[in-house]
Order: structure tokens, then sequence, then C-alpha cells
């Protein structure tokens, strides 16, 4: 297998076991590591948020904390329907919404979210019915594991992951000669994905003039 093959994690831990020439035991239980780490730089190198995703539940009345989707990273927009319509909840700072709604036990139609922490948001007004509300929201990638063959990483970015997976496993190994090499591979996996990023975005700038 090439690093343009269709990538899984068994065949990218077979490909770095190769790369690297090790069979030991101690290497071997490393490479886990080494892909995490990889899927969290190349993550920072690209500003990648994760997949976009939509998430439809209830608010429950009275209650002004939401339960916020397993993997979330960031929130991107959120609705409420109203009497059959739709309406936007405008995002506002925790204090904001304090300030707005300083007795969370008067309840009217929510207006307002803010992040409560990372796993709950809150709203204000305090939800007067169980409201259906909205959210489209970036969703990390799920990590690559023996019971995750493929995600995002293995699809889009398959040399970035086995070159950047190499790079990683250089500190333990203590081989500081292949940095140079791994650095400069995994950079122009890097560069490449940039270009064609930005090539997506002039695409639809001109979808965009063309339907003006």
């Amino acid at each position: 297998m090439t690093a343009a093959a269709v990538q899984t994690y068994d065949s990218l831990v077979n490909d770095i076991s190769t790369y690297l020439e090790r069979t030991d035991t101690a290497t071997l239980e490393k490479i886990p590591q080494f892909i995490m780490l990889a899927e969290q730089i190349i993550a920072a190198d690209l500003k990648f948020l994760g997949n976009l995703n939509v998430v439809q539940s209830n608010m429950v009345a009275n209650e002004d904390v939401l339960d916020k989707p397993a993997r979330w990273r960031k929130t991107v927009s959120m609705n409420i329907t109203v009497d059959g319509k739709r309406q936007p909840v405008l995002l506002r700072d925790y204090e904001y919404l304090r300030e707005y709604w300083p007795d969370p036990t008067q309840t009217d139609t929510p207006l307002y979210y803010s992040d409560y922490d990372y796993t709950h948001w809150l709203v204000a007004p305090t939800p007067d019915t169980n409201y259906t509300f909205e959210v489209l929201y970036y969703q990390r990638v799920p990590p690559l594991s023996s019971a995750n063959q493929t995600n995002w990483f293995t699809e889009y970015a398959p040399q970035a992951m086995l070159y950047g997976s190499l790079l990683q496993a250089m500190p333990f190994l203590k081989n500081d000669e292949r940095v140079q090499l791994w650095q400069a591979m995994y950079q122009q996996a890097i560069e490449m994905l940039k270009l064609e990023n930005v090539a997506r975005i002039g695409d639809r700038q001109a979808i965009v003039r063309d339907a003006s």
C-alpha cells in the first residue's frame, strides 16, 4: 500500500511500522500514540474544526441549560421552532444572558444562548415550553482506532497522516537524522491540502458571483 491508496487505521499502522523498520514491541505499542498526535497536529495546522453536523432536540420547560451533543467543538448557529416557524437564537456572552435574564425561574421564548461550559449551553429567557431546537455545529472527528478504521483524516489527508505519524515517532526513537525528511514530507502534504482548500473557497465565491 502507498499513501495515495485507500488508507485505514490498520494499513496506517502497518505503513508506519514498515517505514520505521521496527518490529519491537515497545515501538509497536507506541504507534497508536503517534497516530493520535498526528491527528491533533494536522487539525491545528489546517485550523480544521471538524465535521459540520446538524442536530435537533427539544428544550425542557423551566430549564435554561441544554446538553451539547457528543464531540461538540464549536457552535455555528441555533434556532427554535415557535408556532410552526423557525426563528434564530442569537449568540451572546454568558454575562449578557445573566444580566438580561437575572431570574431563571421566570420563563418566556428563548432569544439568546451562550456556552455554559464545554458540555452545555445556557439559554435566556428560560423556556416556557418544550421548544424544538436545531443546532448547526462542528463535531470533533472521531479518532482513529482498531474499532474506527477511517475518518476525515484518512479520507482527505492520508499522506499527512503517514508523514505526520512518522514525524511524531522521531523523538521516541531518538532518530534526529530523519526528522528533517519527515518534516519536509509532512509540510508538503499540508501545503497541498491548504491549496485545495483555497481552491474550494474560490469555487464557492465563483458560484455566488455567477448566481448574482
